[in-house]
């Protein structure tokens, strides 16, 4: 046998019967009868063999991420959340969920009103935090605190539990026949996660092939209802902490995904039809475009600050200048952030907002009646920058 078939799934033959609801609706009566559901590979003991260019380019791939990670330890904030959450918006984008970095910025204000794709950025943004803080042990509850993070104001019924119906990815609404693929029937979901586990707390593969195939297996299993693209790449993120490769900061690796989402897609269609390679491949090349992507944001990052010590004429203990630092990370801001923040109090904020106003580097608008906002155009528009060469692949 190829010991590269052994992560392909293979198939059962299930009824699919239609809610008496639904009985005289022909799109659910064409339905009715058997369709294949994939059972997942035991990849527990998998022996991975990958070509040796491919082992080669997950190395050099690794080298750069724990490079990129050593060269912001000494200055984690604010980076350290900047690239969390751009990751969490990228991640977001692969699922067709876009913001604009000022409305996600909005978005995170205490109180504020917004736009439902970016209330859903938000909530990656704090699956990633999740995947971070538990990254120390990689077990089935770290993955369902996750995913509660993630949906937890979504579907609340649903976040943080294993699936416990059929799911489809493509086709029709009312069953999985016809569909582009059909993950395990959720009677298999809890044991698949437990191989998957045991895979992924190996420490006798390369790294970044390992969480490659980790990823594949966990979006193979789909064990939820929904958020299972972003709990997976939260996942990815969760498991280059806990493996060594991250210690400061978060690579935006689904950034680098961005850049070729269908390249992503039919690795992940390859890994299932029994060969990993692709799908570590792409993982690799998202990396490096990561870190390529990431020292140009904190490039630009740098710079804007540096202009606005020339700006900023208040005294080096005003707090104008901590507002400035919080800007950085948080490039929206309102009263209630900076009390959250800072501790300074609502009715003390113009008088350090406002300097910062006068030399241009906030801008104060409203975002909703009797709401003001103060936002800084340099920071979004280095963050939009990045976001839009993850989008074109414009990383070298």
């Amino acid at each position: 046998m190829d010991p590269l078939a052994g992560t392909a799934v293979e198939y059962e033959t299930l009824p699919w019967d239609i809610s008496p609801v639904a009985a005289y609706v022909r799109a659910a009566q064409r339905q009715q009868g058997n369709y294949q559901a994939a059972v997942s590979a035991k990849i527990a003991d998998l022996t991975v063999n990958l070509p040796s260019d491919v082992l080669a380019d997950a190395e050099d791939a690794s080298r750069e991420v724990t490079r990129f990670d050593a060269e912001l330890g000494g200055e984690i904030a604010p980076f350290s959340s900047v690239l969390l959450r751009t990751e969490s918006a990228a991640s977001s984008n692969i699922e067709n969920l876009t913001a604009s970095a000022r409305a996600i910025a909005e978005a995170e204000l205490p109180g504020a009103n917004t736009t439902a794709n970016a209330k859903f950025i938000v909530a990656n943004t704090a699956a990633m935090i999740a995947a971070i803080n538990l990254a120390g042990s990689i077990d089935a509850d770290a993955i369902l605190a996750m995913h509660k993070a993630l949906m937890g104001d979504v579907d609340a019924s649903s976040a943080g539990t294993w699936r416990g119906e059929q799911v489809w990815i493509g086709g029709g609404t009312h069953g999985p026949r016809g569909a582009m693929f059909v993950p395990p029937h959720h009677s298999r979901v809890v044991a698949a996660i437990d191989d998957l586990l045991l895979f992924a707390q190996r420490d006798n593969i390369p790294v970044l092939p390992q969480i490659s195939l980790a990823h594949a297996q966990f979006e193979t299993i789909h064990p939820f209802t929904d958020g299972n693209g972003r709990t997976g790449r939260a996942l990815i993120q969760a498991m280059l902490r806990h493996k060594g490769l991250t210690r400061n900061v978060t690579v935006p690796v689904s950034a680098g995904l961005l850049t070729d989402t269908d390249s992503y897609f039919a690795a992940l269609t390859a890994y299932r039809d029994g060969d990993p390679a692709p799908i570590v491949r792409r993982v690799s090349e998202a990396a490096v475009a990561a870190v390529f992507n990431g020292r140009e944001l904190v490039s630009e990052l740098h710079a804007v600050r540096t202009e606005w010590n020339d700006k900023i004429t208040a005294r080096r203990d005003s707090a104008v200048w901590q507002i400035a630092d919080l800007l950085l990370r948080r490039p929206v801001v309102n009263t209630a952030l900076l009390t959250e923040e800072l501790g300074i109090e609502s009715k003390h904020a113009r008088r350090y907002l406002e300097p910062l106003s006068g030399a241009g580097i906030i801008i104060e608008t409203s975002s909703g009646p009797r709401s003001r906002v103060w936002r800084s155009p340099e920071v979004i528009a280095a963050l939009d920058a990045f976001a839009d060469r993850a989008r074109r692949g414009g990383l070298g």
